[in-house]
């Protein structure tokens, strides 16, 4: 018999609203355990949660733990449509490097490991984490409607009201967005040379702004509030 070598043991955590009874503090005496230990971890961090405990989520990278994407709602990912699947999953990203500072991707977990070898939601997922953005058929048509009565061309003018909490560089990147309806962020990007993590940075400070949650509600809404630049 001999002894065995050396070994590396890989701790995960999900980071959600529990599905059963649970002490409140979990979470924190969790990472306080691990801190005492000097134990790094991956946390895969659910949408939702991190909004609800932004100072808890904060934490897992500040003390040096991997953050993964776990959702925005913990749904049984093969339940979703595929709009379904680029909205949750996209909103949990920009959720959490909203409130963390710290891109999730590659890292996603299905809630329950629902879907995990269902090639419909891995492509979703993969298509989220390039960029892409999937809008459903009514979506889309309402975009265009609202954009064909907004008028075309893209150069900046003043905003009303609302708009008046964006940056000039926050309403050339709304412009972008509407030119290139279906764009991927890495396209986005190179348009306004720029970097695809400004890029995603600056639409979570602007859906946060606007109070909407993904780039279909952020075109409607821009041509609804008239914020879409014109010739």
């Amino acid at each position: 018999m001999t002894s065995a070598g050396p070994f590396r043991v890989a701790l995960t955590f999900d980071a959600e609203h529990p599905d059963r009874p649970s002490a409140p503090g979990v979470q924190e005496r969790l990472l306080d355990g691990l801190a005492g230990f000097a134990v790094r971890a991956t946390f895969f961090v659910q949408g939702r949660w991190a909004e609800a405990y932004p100072a808890t989520a904060r934490r897992i990278p500040a003390e040096g733990h991997l953050v993964g994407n776990h959702s925005h709602y913990h749904a049984r990912m093969p339940q979703l449509n595929s709009p379904g699947l680029a909205w949750d999953i996209k909103t949990a990203e920009e959720n959490i490097i909203a409130i963390t500072g710290v891109d999730p991707r590659p890292w996603f977990r299905n809630p329950f490991g629902a879907g995990s070898d269902d090639p419909r939601v891995l492509k979703a997922i993969e298509r989220v984490h390039q960029g892409e953005v999937w809008l459903d058929r009514a979506t889309t048509g309402r975009i265009f409607l609202e954009l064909s009565r907004a008028g075309t061309g893209w150069r900046a003018h003043a905003p009303r009201k609302e708009p008046a909490l964006l940056t000039a560089r926050e309403r050339e990147l709304i412009g972008e967005l509407a030119a290139n309806v279906g764009a991927n962020y890495r396209t986005i990007a190179g348009k306004l040379r720029i970097s695809e993590r400004t890029v995603r940075n600056h639409l979570t400070h602007i859906y946060r702004k606007l109070g909407v949650q993904n780039r279909g509600e952020l075109l409607a809404y821009a041509s609804k509030k008239r914020i879409l630049p014109r010739s």
